[in-house]
């Protein structure tokens, strides 16, 4: 069960008293259009007003189930009581004088409390920015700062952001690099361990070999600054490598003095059950990246490692005007505590238990779908041409297509656009999860 530690504002169930999207909502999107740049995309042209939890209410009304969290930000659910309140005070008391300036204890206190939860017992030092793209970006200056080398790699499939260096190291070349070149240079994509799509029986030591003999014979390991991976790739479709690719990558990159950085942005912050995702593993990170849940949907991002690593910077270096910002520090400690006393570690767990219970039949029950594949509260499902490994990514539209409409928010994923991705709260109760289920399922009983 949810924790009964938090009472809900808005019913925790679907509602809807208009089609989606509703007239108001068919309103905005004419502004929008007029407006807005159409490269800001939108998978559904919904209007939210508010939320609470699980659940999202529209300008027109409608009560929607949110199996996405805002791609992952919205952890501990919307609109959390203790985040607000604590946002809310510190906006009347002081909202900036920037931390390199003249500094606030906020700043401080969230540095001791990533350097209390991230992997590892050695001591660590952060800097708080503003994105997961800004906090990736720094990891690749500190790193390179350190070895004083120049190389970069990433492995395929991986999304670490759109600005120019970040968008060089995603793995997709569209929608998010096409026609905006050119690229940053000494960044390098390697084969990752993908077990559904792997040769039959590849282990996770025999994949991190691969790995690692593109290292050797494309790049050269002594080249090498920093090897960035998510344990989790969430953009690219919920991608969980095979048992033991990560240790042994971890201990190639400790032999060759190369920086072993975990970019938790999607993944950590309790969604898989664990504060961070790469603990799974049994790897502890030289650096590790945080952002999406940390705040709970305030602007907040950070590198957080090894201290003679971050310390290897000379002063600024490193960091800008709004990061670290009083509000959003306040949130995130908000959002910390909120974890620590609502068990929200093991409602992540829970999750999982319902969601792997739900949904892990789907390959046998829908031809659309080739594998189901999850931990905590973050789910893929490949959606693939029947009978076969193809991509699908009509299908998944049709899916998607179908879910919005009916009042579940989902996501597209996958480096084809094949994979619906699930993000739920950690608070998203069993029956919601039922309910969305139900409604997915209605759409891949048409597509199979």
């Amino acid at each position: 069960m949810v924790s009964m530690t938090r009472a809900f504002q808005i019913p925790q169930e679907r509602k809807l008293v208009t089609e989606l999207p509703g007239p108001r909502s068919l309103a905005l999107q004419e502004r929008r259009v007029a407006s807005v740049s159409r490269g800001a995309g939108t998978l559904a042209n919904i209007y939210m007003e508010r939320g609470d939890g699980a659940i999202l209410v529209d300008v027109d009304g409608n009560q929607l189930i949110d199996m996405g969290s805002g791609i992952g930000v919205t952890t501990i659910g919307h609109a959390h009581p203790a985040v607000a309140a604590a946002a809310a005070e510190q906006a009347a008391r002081l909202t900036h004088t920037l931390f390199t300036v003249t500094p606030y204890e906020n700043y401080v206190r969230v540095a001791e409390k990533l350097a209390e939860r991230t992997p590892g017992d050695f001591e660590k030092h952060s800097i708080l920015v503003n994105s997961g793209a800004e906090a990736v970006e720094n990891a690749v200056k500190i790193a390179r700062k350190f070895t004083g080398r120049r190389g970069i790699a990433a492995l395929n499939h991986a999304f670490h952001g759109r600005t120019n260096l970040t968008m060089t190291m995603t793995y997709r070349p569209w929608p998010e690099r096409v026609g905006m070149g050119p690229l940053a240079g000494d960044i390098y994509s390697l084969p990752t361990s993908y077990p559904y799509r792997d040769p039959d029986g590849m282990t996770g030591e025999e994949a991190a070999e691969r790995t690692i003999d593109y290292i050797n014979t494309h790049i050269g390991a002594s080249e090498l600054a920093a090897l960035f991976v998510e344990p989790v790739q969430g953009d690219g479709g919920i991608i969980i490598p095979a048992p033991g690719y990560f240790a042994r990558l971890s201990e190639f990159c400790a032999e060759n003095g190369i920086v072993f950085v975990a970019d938790e942005i999607q993944a950590g912050m309790a969604r898989t059950g664990a504060w961070y995702s790469i603990e799974h593993h049994g790897v502890v990170p030289d650096l590790v990246t945080s952002a999406k849940g940390l705040a709970g949907g305030f602007p907040l991002a950070a590198v957080t490692g090894r201290a003679e690593i971050m310390d290897s910077v000379q002063p600024g270096g490193i960091g800008g005007t709004f990061g670290g910002n009083p509000v959003s520090t306040a949130a995130a400690l908000a959002v910390l505590d909120v974890i620590e006393s609502e068990d929200l570690i093991g409602e992540a767990k829970r999750v999982e238990r319902t969601l792997r219970a739900r949904i892990g039949d789907w390959p046998e029950r829908f031809g659309v779908v080739g594998d189901v594949r999850g931990i905590g509260a973050m789910w893929g499902i490949e959606i693939v041409q029947p009978g076969t490994k193809k991509q699908n990514p009509e299908a998944l539209k049709n899916v998607i297509r179908h879910a919005t409409s009916n009042g579940v928010i989902v996501l597209d994923a996958g480096s084809w656009d094949s994979v619906l991705r699930l993000l739920p709260s950690v608070v998203v109760s069993d029956e919601l999860i039922d309910d969305a289920a139900s409604v997915i399922e209605e759409a891949l009983a048409a597509q199979s």
